[in-house]
């Protein structure tokens, strides 16, 4: 029976390239974008491939993640990739003193809350799968041991508390036997990671998709770099 993967903010950059990959490895894939009526590369992907079925939803939503969840209805879910998420502002704005109250609410509720929330919503599904994992889109910027520059207040901040729900997932799903994993994807040539970053969306997703295929009890609830690096939290 064909596995199927969910995955969130699809509609470029590494969420794009989840799509393709797990579509090429045979996957039902559902990808998820706030926008499907955009002229994106999801858009051509699917319209190219009509298997991959995309749904539109904000996951930092409420009601349409309660959506999401009654139109999967009783669909089995074997991984779920948590991919969307949001920068917020760079530069002056998220430094000592000048960080934006509202761009930091706002950073949170879509990178650390909307996660979690996701879970939640969709928590059915992923006991129904056969896989039952969970891989969490975080960054390097998120750990503490790591942090020898400073600033960047937000967006360190929604990730250092992604990490912890993600560690506190892994305690609670345990009985369900879904297993969840926070991944750095690397720095990657994204709208976000800009063009100065060291490697390509291919790169980063091939190895993360080998860190959610080794995925089980042993290793759920670590911090993992693409390239199968442990980081500190």
């Amino acid at each position: 029976m064909q596995k199927t993967v969910l995955i969130t903010g699809a509609n470029r950059g590494i969420g794009l390239e989840f799509v393709k990959q797990y579509h090429s490895a045979g996957y039902q894939v559902i990808a998820t974008t706030r926008n499907p009526l955009a002229q994106d590369g999801l858009k051509v992907f699917s319209q190219a491939n009509p298997d991959v079925k995309v749904i539109s939803v904000d996951i930092s939503d409420d009601k349409q993640l309660a959506g999401l969840a009654s139109m999967l209805k009783d669909q089995p879910i074997d991984i779920l990739i948590s991919n969307a998420g949001y920068y917020g502002p760079k530069g002056e704005a998220s430094q000592f003193g000048q960080v934006n109250h509202q761009e930091w609410i706002k950073t949170f509720n879509i990178n650390t809350i909307a996660p979690l929330k996701l879970i939640e919503a969709i928590h059915s599904n992923l006991i129904a799968g056969k896989e039952k994992k969970v891989a969490f889109l975080s960054s390097k910027m998120g750990s503490m041991a790591d942090n020898s520059s400073g600033g960047s207040y937000i967006y360190r901040s929604s990730k250092a508390a992604l990490n912890a729900v993600i560690k506190s997932l892994s305690v609670d799903l345990e009985k369900d036997k879904i297993n969840v994993v926070s991944l750095h994807p690397g720095w990657v040539q994204t709208e976000m990671g800009g063009v100065n970053a060291l490697i390509d969306t291919q790169t980063s997703v091939k190895g993360m998709t080998k860190i959610i295929t080794k995925l089980n009890s042993k290793n759920s609830g670590e911090f993992i770099a693409y390239d199968g690096k442990k980081i500190p939290w």
